[in-house]
């Protein structure tokens, strides 16, 4: 089972929606992912292997060693199930 991270700025709700959008996601597809959402001063406390967050705040992760994913729309529910297909694939590659 991998783990997730769903970063927002502030903690005011918006990692949590995605949270839920993404779980949605994940029971469609039955990827192995748990996931947690926090604020971004919060990620030292974590160790994802995957990040996803907002496509503003991805520079905020370059360094983290985590694969990061950018979301540009909460409601384009095709963006997110692909790029989780691509994290999946590379875990998968990595093994």
């Amino acid at each position: 089972m991998k783990k997730g991270l769903v970063m927002c700025r502030t903690g005011m709700g918006s990692s949590l929606m995605l949270k839920i959008k993404l779980e949605k996601i994940i029971q469609e597809n039955n990827f192995p992912l748990e996931l947690e959402h926090d604020v971004l001063s919060g990620f030292l406390g974590h160790h994802p292997d995957v990040i996803i967050t907002m496509s503003d705040l991805v520079d905020e992760f370059k360094d983290s060693g985590c694969y990061v994913i950018g979301i540009k729309d909460i409601m384009d529910v095709d963006y997110m199930t692909q790029e989780l297909k691509k994290f999946f694939e590379q875990s998968n590659e990595e093994k």
